[in-house]
């Protein structure tokens, strides 16, 4: 058996006290739990915004890659595409949000200055290589957000797991062995004040005889 649960009056504080801090970790967990679901909520709309615009771009995209085509040749655009340098500066920060880490994603735009004479080419294979560097950028950010999104998902889960922890199972604990251990007290108090009065009544009993 417990010691814990003897029906003393320090388990008693012992209890209460823990009851207590099982409450104020349920209202931290339950705030924190709002807290990333907000977040959340946030990104999930961001994304959709992002995903919408990485639609776009990359329609008008292949548009302008076709008219490209057509105006300068397949064969001379593919020969310009082999000059774009691999993407190879992006960088990954954190910054934390309730306990979250979050990725920031970081990257050099150096290298979208153009890798092709202008005289030779046309305006179609500019227009072409800006909109594909904005689809990279909203990949960029896309994965970004929704990266976040994940993590901040898996830590509401455990969130979620723990404040119901403290909620179905330690604080119902707590409030009935603070309920029992009180009725405990109670119970035997009564009983020795019981007892005092049979005492006292047998004491004043012997002096009047």
């Amino acid at each position: 058996m417990d010691p814990n649960t003897f029906p003393t009056k320090g388990n008693l504080i012992l209890a209460k006290n823990s009851l207590a801090l099982a409450l104020q970790g349920f209202d931290l967990m339950d705030k924190k739990r709002n807290i990333l679901v907000r977040e959340l909520m946030d990104l999930i709309e961001e994304a959709k915004g992002i995903q919408s615009q990485i639609d776009q771009t990359f329609r008008s995209a292949y548009s302008a890659l076709q008219k490209a085509n057509m105006e300068i040749g397949i064969n001379t655009v593919q020969t310009i595409s082999y000059t774009v340098p691999i993407e190879d500066s992006i960088r990954i920060k954190t910054r934390s949000i309730m306990g979250t880490e979050i990725p920031l994603v970081q990257y050099d735009t150096d290298g979208d200055i153009p890798t092709y004479a202008f005289y030779s080419t046309k305006e179609s294979l500019d227009a072409t290589r800006q909109a594909f560097e904005k689809v990279k950028e909203l990949t960029i950010r896309l994965s970004m957000v929704e990266n976040s999104a994940y993590r901040l998902a898996a830590n509401i889960k455990k969130t979620q797991k723990r404040a119901n922890a403290l909620k179905n199972i330690t604080i119902p604990h707590y409030q009935q062995l603070t309920k029992d251990i009180t009725n405990a007290l109670e119970e035997k108090e009564r009983e020795e004040f019981t007892r005092l009065k049979v005492i006292k009544r047998m004491q004043t009993k012997k002096k009047a005889i």
